[in-house]
């Protein structure tokens, strides 16, 4: 009971606190405001990023951040960073100090000046006090441990050396809450929801991502001192923040809430990291439905047009969606995305669109690349059991997606009814050493993104647009764990890249490559942009890329839209070859994420 008055007492004596830092700062808000700062600026000096980094910035001499290439003007300055000339300089840094390269043009507001001021300041803190060790799961923590150990806390938004790969190998979400009479994390989802401060379990060598949601409305974190990371603060009642660090030692660790008595009111559980298992033969999850990239048709050699039978079959089976997870796909020819097609301008298609015989809907084809009723799917309407045919000539060179046009046509496309036609312009398309087919699209499962077992399809989350699932052809790890591109430094690439849907646009982006040509909305006729980065490719959309890799090493594909990395949408190009430090040259051995 005594536990349980203190900890109320001080959250209305922290509450208190608060509104009188509000008048001078709330930092709080002013992480808020510094994500506006996040895409130049970084709190770790040793994250390289546009700008300076801003690690213990108050108190220091403008320009002395070693390597970084400041304007004359701010090197001559002589300014020190205190936070009246903090908020001098924010206000408007191209008035403040005449030859500034910053080209942001200032926070207006006075309170989001200071703000971001008292954030900057209250990140410093924690590295200017002495760490206490943390203690021990097996030793109750005294009240003055507790709170040395908060306020030795890393930063809230530091991450640690050994930082993740882009996507979470284990996920947990916990809220906090009040039980049984004190302050409690509580799981959120999954096996651990409902459980009172559960033990969270990982492997060695897993990437493990938390996910913090504030229950009752009074101020948290979280916190793993053995792992070396923390959360940010969350405020107020069903506000959220997400850490994620690699679990590299096995043993058993705690996690806590390091406001001042929160761990002694309730708010601690365990973590267990097991050391890593061996080796095993991949879990059978129903038939493989994936596309393997590079299975991509030869180039036309051929200078006159011909008459090209396509023979096509739509299959409803249950496919491998994810490890221990399956999906009653529909599909062309078994596989998702359907076969890639190559004709060359001028060619007539015959195309032969058979239904299986087990097919429990009718289905038809829509071709893009055909100029008729429906792309062909007005008269490829077809039972199970029955073959339709259609043919059509193809009049303009460009990549085109086909895919299933019967009602409802979202919920065909949906579940893997798309792929990519090339129709080749007069003389071909110019070689590369490589070619590769890759589509993404998304998947509206009644169940949430991870449970196992088959899972049913969900026409309320199609309406909504709210996939659970996106994907690079067809399942998660189809680019990753099961098709990965293979390559070697100095040769040239070409990416066939299309958007099946039915929904979402992709901005398509390799991690770490620049596209030397980018075929904009798959013209093939027109002049290639180039030097291009990212490029947006509409739902039934597609585009050609084209690029040269020149440094070895895992090269990303990804939808920069990235929370869809967290849906299950990446890929993976793997490099071989010598090194080339002339164009690349790391000066550390970590090899953490880059976006």
């Amino acid at each position: 009971m005594r536990i349980l008055l203190l900890s109320t007492l001080l959250i209305v004596t922290l509450g208190t606190a608060g509104a009188q830092a509000q008048e001078a700062g709330d930092p709080a808000a002013g992480e808020q405001v510094f994500r506006k700062c996040q895409a130049c600026h970084s709190l770790q000096a040793d994250r390289r990023t546009v700008g300076p980094h801003l690690q213990d910035v108050i108190g220091r001499t403008a320009g002395s951040v070693e390597g970084y290439p400041y304007s004359v003007a701010m090197r001559r300055s002589g300014l020190v960073w205190s936070p009246d000339v903090l908020d001098k300089f924010l206000a408007s840094p191209s008035h403040f100090l005449h030859g500034t390269k910053m080209i942001f043009t200032g926070l207006r507001d006075p309170k989001d000046r200071a703000n971001v001021i008292a954030y900057l300041r209250a990140t410093a803190e924690p590295q200017q006090t002495a760490a206490a060790p943390a203690p021990t799961p097996e030793e109750p923590a005294t009240a003055e441990a507790v709170e040395s150990t908060a306020t030795a806390a890393p930063a809230p938004s530091a991450q640690p050396a050994d930082a993740p790969e882009y996507a979470a190998t284990v996920r947990y979400t916990l809220r906090s809450g009040i039980a049984e009479g004190r302050m409690v994390f509580i799981g959120f989802g999954g096996e651990i929801d409902g459980v009172v401060n559960p033990t969270l379990t990982a492997r060695e060598g897993d990437t493990v991502q938390i996910t913090l949601i504030n229950g009752e409305g009074a101020e948290h974190d979280i916190v793993f001192p053995d792992q070396k990371i923390a959360s940010q603060h969350v405020v107020g009642k069903g506000a959220s923040t997400t850490i994620s660090f690699r679990a590299s030692a096995a043993g058993e660790f705690v996690y806590f809430c390091s406001l001042p008595g929160h761990r002694e009111a309730g708010m601690q559980g365990k973590l267990t990291i097991a050391p890593p298992p061996p080796p095993e033969p991949p879990v059978a999850a129903g038939p493989d439905i994936t596309v393997d990239p590079a299975d991509v048709p030869p180039p036309i050699t051929r200078t006159s047009p011909e008459r090209i039978v396509v023979e096509l079959e739509t299959v409803e089976l249950e496919g491998r969606l994810a490890d221990g997870t399956t999906y009653q796909y529909w599909t062309f020819n078994r596989t998702v995305p359907g076969p890639m097609l190559r004709v060359r301008v001028g060619d007539t298609l015959e195309v032969r669109l058979k239904n299986d015989i087990d097919s429990a809907m009718i289905h038809s084809v829509d071709f893009h690349a055909a100029t008729g009723p429906g792309g062909g799917a007005a008269h490829t309407q077809t039972d199970p059991g029955d073959t339709k045919v259609v043919e059509f000539k193809a009049l303009a060179p460009g990549l085109y997606v086909y895919h299933c046009a019967t009602p409802m046509v979202a919920h065909h496309i949906a579940n893997g009814m798309y792929g990519l036609i090339l129709v080749e312009p007069e003389g071909g398309l110019p070689p590369v050493d490589h070619e590769f087919y890759v589509m993404q699209g998304e998947i509206y499962t009644q169940g949430r993104f991870g449970d196992t077992g088959s899972q049913e399809f969900s026409v309320d989350k199609l309406l909504d647009e709210d996939a659970e699932y996106i994907v690079f052809n067809g399942a998660v790890d189809a680019l990753t764990k099961q098709h990965p591109m293979q390559v070697k430094t100095g040769e040239t690439v070409r990416v066939f890249f299309g958007v099946g849907g039915p929904n979402y646009t992709s901005s398509f982006h390799v991690i770490g490559e620049i596209f030397d040509k980018a075929y904009s909305f798959a013209d093939v006729v027109s002049p290639p942009l180039t030097g291009v980065q990212t490029v947006s490719v509409p739902a039934g959309g597609a585009t050609m890329v084209e690029f040269t890799v020149d440094v070895p090493g895992r090269y990303i594909l990804v939808d920069h839209a990235l929370s869809r990395l967290e849906r299950g949408l990446v890929g993976f190009i793997v490099a071989e070859g010598p090194e080339r430090p002339e164009i690349y040259k790391p000066h550390s051995t970590e090899t953490a994420a880059g976006h």
